[in-house]
């Protein structure tokens, strides 16, 4: 063989190993406002009703808290705690920016609101916006296409969200999307200084009336130690009918 039969063979061989990479390059990725509408698209509904599990890993040990939710687009929603007894009956109610709380030992209504919302609910690594937000991502955040990558053994598309400005909890998120689902498999959610402060990863998927949704996420703060908090899906109900003194102070006390 002669040494520039050799040289071309070399050549060959670099190309057809270099050629993947054209999948992942800035050129030929996806639109990234496209991608985030698919993923508002996929849980936008007019309302929705859930039951759920917050299973917290703390210090002293791991709790299940039970819940069941009203929400009603992204403005507002309604959370009751079925269980364990020291839990049950606490009620959450968010109308617009604004959110109450109800405890019945205390018998007592109170406002949150301002950075008191990002606040952990019940020693959780959640605070009361991550509970209560319902929101139509494309509306907060720009959004940008940075590459591809596995999660969960699928193909997903990894979007770097930019603020477009407003008082919300992250300045910027990058997220891992489904490719054919279009569900957010996992997060890193960052304040306006850069730093890390939360990151999500999901365990499960399951098909709810013909669409994907997270049933098992692993959230976690990261500016504290700790195994994270599990939020696991029990049921989902798209475009229930919910009566309308469900969204009302005075169901806080019933």
């Amino acid at each position: 063989m002669t040494r520039a039969l050799r040289c071309l063979l070399l050549v060959l061989v670099l190309a057809a190993g270099a050629a993947p990479a054209a999948d992942v390059l800035p050129d030929a990725l996806p639109d990234g406002a496209q991608i985030l509408a698919r993923v508002d698209e996929n849980i936008a509904s007019r309302n929705k009703v859930l039951e759920a599990q917050m299973v917290i890993h703390g210090r002293r040990g791991t709790r299940t808290v039970e819940s069941r939710s009203w929400i009603e687009g992204n403005r507002r929603s309604f959370t009751e705690y079925l269980a364990p007894p020291r839990e049950r009956g606490t009620k959450m109610l968010k109308i617009g920016d604004e959110l109450w709380t109800y405890t019945p030992s205390t018998d007592r209504i109170i406002r949150i609101s301002g950075h008191l919302l990002r606040q952990s609910v019940m020693g959780s690594d959640l605070s009361y916006e991550d509970l209560m937000e319902d929101p139509r991502l494309v509306e907060l955040y720009t959004a940008a296409t940075a590459g591809v990558d596995t999660v969960l053994g699928r193909t997903c598309w990894i979007l770097d969200l930019s603020s477009r400005g407003g008082d919300i909890a992250y300045d910027a998120r990058r997220v891992w999307v489904d490719q054919e689902h279009a569900v957010l498999l996992r997060e890193e959610r960052y304040a306006k200084s850069g730093m890390l402060l939360k990151t999500t990863e999901v365990r499960e998927m399951r098909e709810i009336e013909g669409r994907w949704v997270a049933a098992h996420i692993v959230f976690r703060d990261a500016l504290r130690d700790g195994e994270g908090t599990e939020f696991i899906l029990e049921s989902m109900t798209f475009d229930a009918e919910i009566p309308p003194h469900v969204f009302s102070k005075a169901s806080l006390r019933k």
